[in-house]
């Protein structure tokens, strides 16, 4: 039997293979769940320190590498480990996301040091203390947070108040000028609260008629930030336009976190949510009807908005593909049961009540 090696060594192999990693941080095909598992369950804040130092943004700002630190640890721990999906994971892979975005030729030249640290904070901490259910349940189960946020983007607003007390706590951005710190505060909440699903709409509208009238000046502020709030919607439901591997496995996780809901609904004799029936909801109509109604059509407008970049085609053959997977795995199901699931996938009304099925 072979020695096993010191626990150090073993751990020092590691962090050189998670190193290795982040100098690809770039690329599309990055795998967040090997960097998760070299980490030791420490992607978010690795990957966060790496961006703020390779962003120049901890010299920019002249920030405490100690106090960023600790402010990451809590944004990570703030995460709910036991949810399959929303969870610092998530949080990591749709940070690595954003990186990608900001980079693309068509925004990065007129994105500024704030753009960009506010783009990765918001990204970083979206979904924080997320509670693995999504408005309607807490609404319907009378939830202290549906109460305190008025039944309006629940858990978004949540997200966000939760960001600001941690940044508050970590005396992170204590050194900055009162004003500048209140504009960031502000900046996160718009950037968090444009991931409301409910809201996809009225996004896709706006983007549209942008692109329509060809009036986009990115020199501008308020342009500058609703191209942010679009990529950071691309970034939060980027999953079906991964390489296959890594996009089936979210989607299992996102449905199991939906199933785990219905099994919560059923316990408490609720009326099970749309797409939280294990029994009726398989997770090929799931993913078919999401990438139908909310992720093609949000998309195509970030690809006609880059100019079709690399990245953008890249994206629509892997969610073409992905979508051909999913449809053929449906269709092997209906041949197995005989039944009768609409091959189009779940309705684009029930996708948005379902806050979240949508990541």
């Amino acid at each position: 039997m072979t020695p096993q090696a010191p626990l150090h060594l073993l751990d020092e192999d590691y962090l050189g293979q998670a190193r290795h990693m982040l100098s690809k941080v770039g690329m599309w095909d990055f795998d967040i769940f090997l960097f998760d598992r070299l980490t030791n369950g420490n992607s978010l804040v690795t990957l966060l320190c790496h961006l703020f130092n390779s962003h120049g943004l901890i010299h920019h700002f002249k920030l405490d590498m100690v106090t960023l630190h600790r402010f990451l640890v809590m944004v990570q721990e703030d995460y709910h480990g036991h949810n399959p999906y929303h969870n610092a994971v998530h949080a990591a892979d749709v940070t690595q996301a954003m990186h990608c975005y900001l980079k693309e030729p068509k925004l990065a030249s007129f994105l500024t040091p704030l753009d960009i640290m506010l783009g990765l904070l918001a990204a970083a901490a979206h979904d924080v203390d997320h509670p693995g259910v999504n408005q309607p349940f807490l609404i319907k189960t009378n939830h202290h947070l549906a109460n305190l946020y008025q039944n309006m983007s629940v858990l978004e607003n949540h997200h966000w108040r939760s960001t600001i007390g941690m940044l508050r706590e970590s005396r992170l951005l204590a050194h900055l000028p009162k004003e500048m710190t209140q504009d960031i505060e502000q900046q996160l909440g718009s950037l968090i609260l444009a991931t409301d699903i409910n809201r996809q709409n009225e996004f896709l509208t706006r983007l549209k008629a942008h692109l329509h009238n060809k009036d986009l000046r990115l020199e501008n502020i308020q342009d500058r930030h609703f191209m942010l709030q679009i990529a950071l919607k691309c970034a939060d439901i980027c999953n079906p336009c991964r390489i296959w591997e890594m996009s089936k496995q979210w989607s299992e996780r996102v449905c199991e976190e939906f199933y785990r809901q219905g099994d919560l609904e059923q316990k408490f004799e609720l009326e099970i949510s749309p797409l939280c029936n294990q029994q009726k909801d398989s997770i090929p109509s799931i993913q078919i009807g999401f990438m139908t109604y909310i992720v093609e059509p949000l998309f195509r407008e970030w690809a006609r908005f880059t100019g079709n970049s690399t990245l953008s085609e890249s994206m629509l053959n892997h969610l073409a593909h992905n979508k051909a997977q999913w449809k053929s795995l449906l269709s092997n199901q209906h041949r197995r049961r005989g039944s009768g699931q609409d091959p189009a996938g779940t309705a684009p009304e029930t996708l948005e009540q379902t806050e979240g099925a949508t990541p």
